[in-house]
């Protein structure tokens, strides 16, 4: 039997004219599969929302500021609801006032005591999801479609890392089948709520921002799919940020590896997760455009055939720091970049890039602004001993940095494509501060100035068209 789970973001659910488009991709998709299954993020806005009323009730306590913006938000519900449904109208604006409810209850004890905890910020950023999976389950009704909505918290099991939960597959795995399995035998399509889960206790938890396309590829790896479409704002995966490379296009077939090197490094179509429980299946993902749904978009699959030597696409991340630890006294001494690295993972930085000279006399690496002076304290502390005896000379910052990363499969084993990237920057006339390149060779990262980041991107994505040409004629790589 052929499943399809469909997963539509924000921007997919953020009217009534664009939940109408999504039932009628559901409904077509109904017809050309066996079984289809929907994941749904909130309407547009709505998170944010909902973290700026609990924030309000815990920085100010103003009872009636915290009030206006939740009448605000139980409006734009019901005038979605009552522009799409009919019958089911006065049941669902009552089930969408109870979730309102809930969230006037947390907030209400927010504001008293004027704490906020991570647990309780998940159960109130999670609640958008739960009101648009109510409203397109009752849409599709209405449409004569059999659909039934699903909290997720029902059926992807995580640990209790509240705000960037990770899943449990086994556990999910036997509540999604058991769950939604009786469900789709049926013929009812279930909406599913994207972005959240529940720990084995039931306390519910978010995947982490964006992880709406992470809960579709999680249930679509439970639940065995065929494929699973990832439905956003835009024809597919791009060769650049087309605001940044006008002449920017879309790409029809990506490898994982190339797909998860472009979500890490900067690319917003796919959460940076969601590549991982389809990889372990095999399973194709497919990124399209809701408001151009004969579009076939960008399709992931295990390999590609690469084409040799070609940089398929180009993407930026920025807002970063570059930190290095550099000292002759370094040279050859046992255990200095494990320490290095237990310094920052105490601060709870995520590192995105590591460059390390030959010489062993300096080691640098890549973290997002916000937390840099705290990493660079901790490591002062964690290094101490070594800058007091000049082991170290210095542990400096560079704030402001990007990272360009240039993808292709195409590039592994293939000379010259380094030599290639760097000409065009440097014809770009553009300084680069830090290189490195992964073992899977389908990427070469580079760190730049964030003034010249997107100079950069444009410099190399004029690469793509040329490499992809010329690559057809290169004999392959031996």
């Amino acid at each position: 039997m052929r499943l399809l789970v469909t997963k539509f973001g924000g921007t997919s659910v953020g009217s009534a004219e664009a939940i109408r488009g999504l039932t009628a991709i559901t409904t077509t998709n109904r017809t050309t599969w066996d079984h289809v299954v929907v994941v749904v993020s909130a309407l547009s806005g709505v998170t944010d929302k909902l973290l700026n009323i609990v924030r309000v009730a815990q920085t100010t306590g103003d009872a009636a500021a915290v009030a206006t913006l939740h009448a605000e938000l139980r409006q734009r519900h019901h005038d979605v609801i009552g522009e799409l449904l009919d019958a089911e109208q006065a049941a669902i604006q009552t089930e969408i006032d109870g979730l309102l409810d809930e969230c006037a209850r947390l907030c209400e004890g927010v504001r008293v005591l004027g704490e906020l905890t991570p647990r309780t910020l998940d159960a109130i950023a999670g609640l958008g999801e739960r009101m648009s999976a109510r409203i397109v389950a009752a849409t599709l009704r209405h449409l004569g479609v059999p659909a039934q909505h699903f909290d997720a918290s029902d059926l992807i099991v995580t640990d209790d890392r509240y705000q960037d939960a990770s899943p449990l597959m086994p556990e999910t795995t036997e509540r999604t089948t058991a769950t939604l399995g009786p469900i789709l035998d049926q013929g009812i399509t279930p909406v599913v709520t994207g972005f959240i889960g529940a720990t084995l206790a039931g306390v519910k938890t978010t995947l982490g921002r964006g992880g709406s396309d992470w809960s579709a590829a999680i249930l679509g790896a439970a639940l065995e799919a065929s494929e699973v479409w990832i439905y956003t704002d835009v024809d597919g995966v791009m060769t650049a940020d087309p605001r940044i490379a006008p002449d920017a296009h879309v790409i029809s077939t990506l490898s994982y590896n190339e797909i998860s090197e472009l979500a890490y490094y900067g690319a917003k179509v796919l959460h940076p997760k969601t590549i991982r429980p389809v990889v372990e299946r095999g399973i194709p993902l497919r990124v399209k455009n809701t408001f151009n749904p004969s579009h076939p978009g960008t399709v992931i699959v295990g390999k590609t055939e690469p084409i040799v030597g070609a940089i398929k696409a180009v993407t930026a991340i920025h807002n970063l720091t570059m930190i290095t630890v550099a000292g002759r006294g370094m040279l050859g001494v046992p255990g200095i970049a494990a320490r290095t690295f237990g310094a920052v993972a105490r601060e709870d930085a995520s590192i995105l890039m590591i460059s390390q000279a030959s010489s062993e006399q300096s080691i640098c690496f890549v973290i997002p602004d916000g937390g840099a002076k705290r990493v660079v304290e901790s490591l002062n502390q964690e290094l101490a001993v070594e800058l007091e005896r000049r082991d170290i000379d210095t542990i400096a910052l560079e704030e402001g940095v990007s990272i360009i990363t240039a993808v292709g499969a195409g590039m592994r084993g293939t000379t010259g494509v380094a030599k290639r990237v760097f000409s065009a920057i440097g014809d770009a006339e553009i300084n680069v501060i830090a290189i490195a390149q992964g073992s899977s060779e389908c990427a070469i990262s580079l760190v730049v100035s964030g003034d010249s980041a997107k100079a950069g991107v444009r410099a190399i994505h004029a690469l793509t068209y040329r490499e992809t040409i010329n690559a057809q004629h290169r004999p392959p790589c031996e």
